[in-house]
């Protein structure tokens, strides 16, 4: 079932959303070498329950934390410990809040300090594939457009999207249908409607995107050891075109 929200189910995801978007705002000024993910678990976690939200992501399916925190060939699901980032080093910071029985999902890829020109390259291609996804984000078009606009951007630049994850429809749970492929040809899958929200969250590899799942059985890797970097937005679909939700882009 796919579910289309009204505009008042909106704001309260818009609203959603910012708390998210700030807080990862926020992490990004923390995140530095000598910082562990542990602390910045700890922090997202208090600025959210200082907000009067919930974290979305723990005890979602047993996970134990309220971030994600994806070091280097790490993809996604990364757990936050006692790992302390490297000058370098380049962490995902993946996250959702909880607020009047609505989610909101977002995520980002970050440089810990001074990173190389190739790590660099592969975040700006990998968020520039996010805004070519969200740009299709219209009604009537077909999900699939979506994947197609994204792979389209990475693979001129010999980079690979991960096939194992997808985006996803997300509203009263954190995962509603529909998936939302990173690739695919064009003019396929449902189409979308008027109110739908989709989280689109291309996972784009340096080099292979075959995936291994280390023994937490959360966190995903290249099997290559290559870099990975992720992002993610949640976006509406309106009249007037994709509502980036959190942020003044769109409506």
């Amino acid at each position: 079932m796919i579910y289309s929200k009204s505009m008042a189910e909106l704001q309260t995801m818009n609203r959603c959303n910012a708390l998210v978007l700030e807080i990862l705002m926020k992490l990004e000024e923390i995140v530095a070498p000598g910082i562990t993910t542990a602390d910045l678990d700890r922090m997202a976690e208090e600025w959210t329950l200082r907000a009067g939200a919930k974290p979305a992501f723990k005890g979602y399916r047993g996970y134990p934390a309220t971030l994600c925190t994806s070091i280097n060939e790490q993809i996604v699901h990364g757990i936050p410990g006692r790992r302390t980032l490297k000058e370098g080093d380049i962490v995902g910071l993946d996250m959702g809040v909880i607020i009047d029985g609505f989610y909101g999902d977002s995520a980002m890829t970050l440089p810990v300090g001074r990173v190389s020109d190739a790590a660099r390259h592969l975040m700006k291609v990998a968020e520039e594939s996010l805004a070519k996804g969200i740009e299709q984000v219209k009604i009537g078009g077909r999900i699939s457009d979506i994947g197609h606009a994204v792979s389209s951007h990475v693979t001129p630049h010999g980079y690979t999207l991960v096939k194992e994850f997808t985006g996803h429809g997300v509203g009263r749970a954190l995962h509603e249908e529909p998936q939302v492929p990173n690739y695919g040809e064009p003019g396929r899958g449902p189409r979308i409607s008027e109110g739908m929200v989709l989280a689109i969250e291309p996972m784009v590899c340096a080099g292979s995107c075959d995936v291994v799942m280390a023994e937490d059985q959360w966190t995903a890797s290249t099997a290559d050891g290559s870099l990975a970097a992720h992002f993610e937005r949640s976006v509406a679909a309106t009249p007037s075109g994709p509502w980036i939700l959190g942020t003044g882009q769109g409506n």
